[in-house]
């Protein structure tokens, strides 16, 4: 299942200002595999009854109730925003931001220490720490705990405020830190989540004194009044300063929570709001996990899981914003209004539904009643979490949801999923009775190269359409001043965008996407993604399609495939490819089950680059210039081709479609339609190929090539082929070599292979490299390699390489990873210096015996 906005989510940009079709331009071009059919948008008709019946129902049963709570309040937005749009941003210290409607950026991380006098005692005061100064207008008491003895002697003592001079209570509280600052803390209930608790602890007023759209209440005079807040807060700093009661100001760590839709400071609001009772659901979701009903992947979410519904609070579903599900509740408008000051509200699925429900509340008739609709909106996360159900017909009927999603693989990023399953969970259980699916997969978020989130204001947002068509620079320079940064923020986003992508987007292709994104760990953290990364995939992509091209031009037009039960190998190579690609069925079987993709991505592409091009298709080239050409290799080539194109299909739909239907048809029955549909080769079938311990021989080999490709290149033999022999005292390995000299040869680009007899002396003037303590592999030099042209060569490496060593040798050793790197570094340069000692000291025997040549040498 792919949710709303699948790519936004997946990087967690808001998609909440796109186009419904630009979504589904983003999943067609990925390739998605969806039910095309049942496509359909959140504010269409059908969808519109479903979140209109949901909210009834909630209603009707007693979880969802109007009331006055503090709220996440974006005043950039001027709408009560959800916990999972507020990102809690870290500051260290003082930090200057610039925020939307601010004309001039503002410091925040400041502790500012203000004096609150005490009545009747003209030297006592008590000091209080705020990170907020704009909010002092609406302090109403000073809390310190009842244990800290600093306070005792001002228990039941009265403090003055020190701008209106107001008395206010100095009030005891054990939820006060008294080790955090000065002890004593002030109490703004309107605009704090623990002052709210604490004001109506001890029965305090909340007066408000920020408005919805962050300026200054009328309750704070006319000196504050509709000043944005942040200008206000230096003018009662200033006022602090001037009247003596400024004690302090100094750098702060703090959190500062961030609105992600608008980038304003969040503030805190007494609203009157719907909210739903999240806790009887919330019970049911965490039981769901406790139990097995619902299965988390990857398991740590778990934790995660049970913590939020643990701590889970009621839902604020009402939004201030001009699109959306409208709230299908109506206030009764009475000229009287109730003795209890009580606003009359009533929930019906139409106005005709609630006009007969306020007539029966109030005993009059409808007719005469005068009703308002509630213009604000539903929170899209409510719409959101009914999708699965309504997209089914819910509520016209009850869809068997586990025959639908016995699956869910929702692309987001892995906080942003857990907060819209955990609402999924909680509605769908309680409307239906049934768990939206069993399973869920939690995918990983994707961030750019660097692990920075995507934003706009960054300039490093990709567009999957970019990355698979490729784009110009000035393309994305378009894109950046279409969007909505100010001016500040586009010069620094197209900058950076400009050093990110100095040519652009080089075009990439579907399949090269989908196998990058597969191939970073799914259930680990965050995926990192590089564009560097996607194109050598797409370089991975064109050696499969020139495999395949070779492939076809042996099969031929009359070749007929043999069913794979019937297919033997006839040679030790034949028997290792197909093992090989057994053994890569396995593993993409294993990653599949565990859904750890990029196991199938490993195991892909080390058997389609490493196994079969690298290795088989080299190896059996000569045997296929042969006349007459033998059968083996093409019916092993066809079924490479055909089961590795099948295992790489449901990561590379595009390239193994094509690829695919170019192949000539098994016998026995017409062919599949697509390979889409085409049976998923599993590793059971091919469990008859699988020979792990002719693998682990043929890796002998494959360390004897290269040997000689080393020794080739240190000679630089780049075109002679030099006669090759290999001594082992072992009968087990000289068998084991015996079995693979022809591919040795070839793959090593070599002459004639061949074994030295037991006991024969070992040749003279010969290239020599060791593989392990009992195999040496002697390479022919004489007649190949001038000595006096070569040794100069070696002696300048040496020198280059000698010269690398002391200066990596000279440097303080480090700690960690670095220090790791060093050694290995170190290692390997004295390693190639040994290896060139060895080639000088080769060189030497093969030059006359004259006093230069004595002499000559690195």
């Amino acid at each position: 299942m792919a949710g709303p906005g699948a790519w936004e989510m997946l990087t967690g940009l808001s998609s909440g200002h796109r186009k419904g079709g630009e979504i589904c331009e983003q999943l067609r071009a990925l390739g998605a595999s969806l039910d095309w059919d049942r496509e359909c948008f959140t504010m269409d008709a059908g969808f519109s009854v479903a979140v209109t019946e949901a909210f009834v129902r909630l209603y009707e049963a007693g979880l969802l109730y109007r009331g006055r709570q503090l709220v996440n309040w974006s005043c950039a937005l001027r709408s009560a925003i959800s916990d999972i749009e507020v990102d809690s941003r870290a500051l260290p210290g003082r930090t200057e931001l610039q925020l939307p409607g601010c004309p001039s950026p503002v410091s925040f991380g400041l502790l500012f220490s203000v004096a609150f006098p005490v009545d009747g005692e003209p030297d006592a005061e008590v000091v209080v720490g705020t990170t907020r100064p704009e909010t002092l207008p609406g302090d109403v008491a000073v809390a310190v705990h009842p244990d800290d003895s600093r306070y005792t002697h001002l228990h039941g003592r009265r403090l003055r405020h020190p701008l209106t001079g107001e008395l206010l209570p100095l009030i005891t509280d054990p939820a006060v830190q008294p080790h955090v600052g000065t002890g004593a803390v002030k109490v703004t209930p309107a605009h704090s989540p623990a002052d709210t608790e604490m004001g109506a602890r001890h029965g305090l007023s909340a007066p408000s004194v920020i408005a919805e759209d962050g300026t200054m209440t009328p309750f704070c005079g006319d000196w504050l009044q509709g000043l944005h807040r942040f200008v206000a807060r230096e003018k009662i700093v200033c006022a602090l300063r001037e009247r003596g009661l400024l004690r302090g100001l100094q750098s702060h760590a703090m959190v500062l929570p961030i609105c992600s839709r608008s980038g304003d400071v969040v503030e805190y609001l007494l609203k009157s709001q719907w909210f739903v009772r999240c806790r009887e659901m919330a019970d049911r979701a965490a039981k769901a996990v406790e139990s097995g009903a619902l299965e988390l992947w990857p398991a740590f979410h778990r934790k995660n899981w049970q913590h939020w519904f643990a701590h889970i609070g009621d839902w604020c579903v009402s939004r201030q914003l001009w699109w959306g599900h409208q709230i299908p509740a109506y206030q009764v408008m009475e000229e009287h209004p109730r003795g209890d000051g009580q606003d009359c509200w009533v929930v019906g699925r139409s106005e005709a539904e609630a006009r007969a429900l306020a007539a029966a509340l109030t005993g009059r008739p409808g007719a005469e009643l005068t009703l308002e609709r509630d213009p604000d909106v539903l929170d899209t996360w409510f719409s959101s979490a009914l999708f699965p159900f309504s997209a089914l017909g819910w509520p016209q009927e009850t869809p068997d949801l586990a025959r639908f999603y016995p699956l869910s693989l929702l692309e987001t990023g892995s906080d942003l999923l857990l907060f819209w399953v955990g609402r999924m969970v909680m509605l769908g259980t309680q409307l239906t009775g049934q768990l939206p699916f069993s399973k869920v997969l939690l995918h990983s978020m994707v961030r750019d190269r660097q692990g920075r989130k995507m934003s706009k204001s960054l300039g490093n947002v990709l567009d999957p359409r970019d990355i698979i068509s490729g784009v110009g620079l000035q393309v994305l320079q378009e894109k950046l001043r279409d969007g909505n940064l100010d001016p500040g923020e586009l010069a620094f986003a197209a900058a950076a965008q400009k050093k990110d992508f100095p040519h652009g987007i080089p075009e990439c292709g579907t399949d090269a996407l989908r196998f990058t994104l597969c191939s970073h760990g799914g259930l680990g953290g965050d995926l990192h993604l590089s564009v560097s990364e996607v194109l050598s995939c797409r370089h991975f992509c064109n050696k499969i399609w020139n495999a395949l091209r070779f492939i076809l031009n042996v099969l031929g037009e009359k070749f007929t495939p043999q069913p794979v039960e019937e297919l033997c190998p006839s040679s030790p190579m034949d028997a290792w490819i197909l093992s090989r690609l057994a053994g890569a069925a396995q593993e993409c079987e294993r990653g599949f089950l565990t859904r750890e993709l990029s196991l199938a991505t490993r195991a892909l592409h080390h058997f389609w680059l490493h196994s079969l091009c690298d290795v088989y298709l080299e190896a059996v080239k000569p045997l296929l210039s042969h006349s007459p050409r033998p059968q083996g290799p093409p019916q092993v080539l066809f079924s490479c081709a055909d089961l590795g194109l099948r295992l790489l299909a449901p990561l590379m739909p595009f390239l193994a479609e094509e690829l695919w239907q170019r192949l000539p048809p098994r016998p026995g029955g017409p062919p599949a339609p697509s390979i889409s549909v085409a049976p998923y080769p599993s590793g059971h079938s091919l469990e008859h190929w699988r020979q792990p311990e002719l693998e682990r021989r043929f890796s002998h080999v494959q360390e004897a090539v290269q040997a000689l490709r080393g020794l080739r290149a240190t000679y630089q033999l780049t075109k002679a082929r030099p006669r090759v022999l290999l001594h082992s005292s072992e009968p087990e390995e000289r068998g084991l070599f015996q079995a693979f000299l022809e591919p040795l040869g070839t793959l090593a680009h070599c002459g004639a292979v061949a074994l030295l007899p037991p006991g024969a002396a070992a040749p003279s003037g010969w290239a020599q490299a060791p593989l392990g303590d009992t195999v040496q592999v002697y390479m022919e030099l004489q007649g190949l390699v001038d000595p006096g042209a070569h040794l100069p060569l070696l002696a300048a490496r040496r020198h280059k390489l000698q010269k690398q060593l002391d200066g990596l040798t000279a440097r303080t050793p480090s700690e960690g990873e670095a220090e790791t790197q060093r050694q290995q570094r170190l290692s390997s340069l004295r390693l190639e210096l040994a290896k060139l000692d060895q080639a000088a000291s080769h060189l030497r025997q093969l030059m006359p015996e004259t006093p230069s040549s004595r002499s000559a040498g690195p």
